[in-house]
């Protein structure tokens, strides 16, 4: 009897389990597979970013040395494609006669106007750039792209002399001009 009340409760038990179990193995309904299509373009680009935008002068006559009053850092960034060779930043004014100017016909020439980069030595605005005035630019800086840094950045900090030894007899007043930075890929 013993074995009876056993086989009973089997019995019973797997009557109160099949409908759970039914579910274990239900069919799963899925829909129809859809697709996107994804595309992401990175197109080259480059980039010029200044730590500041403001440099001050205090000028003595015919003196060598009016260090500007401030350093400024160009951070230049890029993502280029094969067959760039080189990026290059440069500094220019729009005239080689007149970078700073007072406004009553005195000048100050891009010739006069220095720029050290990363602590070298001071060079004046003499070069024709690819930017800006004829003999009113200076390259900065270069470097070289090839396979490992075709995206990449470069970082100069410059600062900046004006070199009044050659204008002994500039008229006193407030000079203005605008020095610009901009980064060539070629």
């Amino acid at each position: 009897m013993n074995w009876q009340r056993k086989v009973a409760g089997m019995a019973v038990l797997a009557l109160a389990v099949a409908p759970l179990a039914d579910r274990g193995y239900a069919q799963a309904i899925n829909s129809s597979a859809k697709t996107i299509a994804l595309q992401a373009t990175l197109t080259p680009s480059i980039t010029v970013n200044l730590s500041g935008n403001a440099v001050n002068f205090v000028l003595t006559p015919g003196n060598a040395t009016n260090a500007g009053s401030t350093s400024i850092t160009a951070t230049t960034s890029w993502a280029m494609t094969t067959g760039i060779g080189f990026v290059s930043l440069y500094a220019f004014f729009a005239s080689s006669t007149s970078a700073l100017s007072n406004g009553a016909g005195n000048n100050i020439p891009s010739s006069d106007f220095q720029v050290s980069d990363n602590a070298g030595a001071f060079t004046a605005l003499t070069s024709t750039a690819p930017f800006g005035g004829a003999n009113a630019g200076l390259r900065v800086g270069t470097t070289f792209i090839f396979l490992t840094n075709m995206s990449g950045s470069r970082t100069d900090t410059m600062n900046f002399n004006i070199n009044l030894s050659s204008v002994p007899s500039l008229a006193p007043g407030t000079y203005t001009g605008t020095l610009t930075l901009q980064a060539q890929a070629i």
